[in-house]
């Protein structure tokens, strides 16, 4: 007998509501916010990014910030561009099919699409009503959330976060559709509508026994991919490689790094990391999602993360950026929400 979904979300905070999840940190924030002596303190944390990466900054403004060294190719869609002359792009660029489309702003995942063909785009493209990305499909086998900070007073900065992500996947039993398949698995359970969405009929096949397919390329906690604590793999090499990466980007203290890359013994060499998406100070420690987590622990990392934030805005406004005011970010939060 299958576990109902609502005790699953219950009794494993990974699933919760952000604000069900974040209610309980709110003293914790305004001792910080006393601390930085600005409600909105966390604005002052990464003076280059729109309100530090709070909400609405746009992807294109910071990525342009980022070594094409370690950048993964992306190209820039007006939402007035048309279709032919985004065909174009793609052509001059060199960015073969598939693809990735994300708008431009935004995040959680929402309306980021694998694109396989010009049809596919063609599709994306009229349906979607904002400024968007595309990106190079990169196929290196390790994705990774890197979440990098430094003090700055400090010039060698800190990984406190690795999460590895394990993409939604189903393995075959000869006999089981993969609609049964997904239905046997908990966390596919939880994308079961947006999987019957956008399979259509696909969702009826049986797969051959021990035959693995995947569900899901979006590496996002939304949309079923399960984040996995791998914080002992971080080490002094690590701090530098991300230090080092982070020197192209002047007023850039604290957020999260989405990355591939081809092994991690190439990681600490800083060899072949390519960067998808850079978010600034709202960016989650990935890690504490790791279903093996214990919610004590979550949150105790959560305060030492927002502690370090604070730390850094304290240092930027003593010389003299300022945090923006309060009433700009609840306009920000109206405008996100609205």
């Amino acid at each position: 007998m299958r576990t109902p979904l609502f005790l699953v979300k219950f009794f494993n905070y990974e699933y919760w509501s952000w604000w069900v999840f974040y209610l309980p940190m709110a003293p914790y924030w305004i001792y910080q916010a006393i601390r930085a002596k600005s409600l909105a303190y966390f604005t002052a944390v990464n003076p280059s990014i729109e309100a530090g990466g709070f909400y609405g900054e746009h992807k294109t403004e910071i990525l342009k910030n980022i070594s094409p060294k370690y950048l993964a190719k992306t190209v820039f869609i007006a939402k007035q561009t048309s279709f032919k002359k985004t065909i174009s792009l793609l052509i001059n660029n060199n960015l073969p099919y598939p693809i990735i489309a994300k708008p431009n702003v935004g995040e959680r995942g929402n309306s980021v699409e694998k694109i396989h063909s010009e049809e596919e785009l063609l599709k994306y493209h009229t349906h979607i009503s904002e400024d968007y990305l595309i990106q190079e499909f990169v196929t290196f086998p390790i994705e990774l959330g890197v979440l990098f900070s430094r003090l700055p007073s400090e010039k060698l900065g800190k990984v406190s976060s690795l999460t590895m992500k394990e993409f939604l996947t189903v393995t075959g039993d000869g006999k089981s559709s993969i609609e049964a398949l997904i239905l046997q698995d908990t966390r596919a359970r939880f994308q079961l509508e947006s999987l019957q969405k956008r399979m259509g009929e696909e969702i009826n096949e049986i797969l051959p026994l021990g035959e693995k397919r995947l569900l899901e390329p979006i590496g996002n906690h939304c949309r079923g991919t399960k984040f996995i604590n791998v914080n002992h793999l971080i080490n002094r090499k690590l701090d530098e490689v991300f230090t080092e990466i982070s020197k192209s980007y002047d007023g850039f203290f604290y957020g999260r790094f989405d990355i591939k890359v081809s092994s991690i013994e190439e990681l600490y060499e800083g060899k072949n990391i390519k960067i998808m998406e850079l978010n600034g100070v709202s960016s989650d420690p990935g890690h504490i999602y790791d279903p093996k987590y214990f919610l004590w622990q979550a949150y105790r990392d959560l305060m030492w993360h927002w502690r370090r934030a604070a730390d850094i805005s304290i240092q930027n406004q003593k010389k003299g950026i300022k945090p923006m005011p309060f009433g700009d970010i609840l306009t920000i939060v109206k405008q996100h929400f609205g």
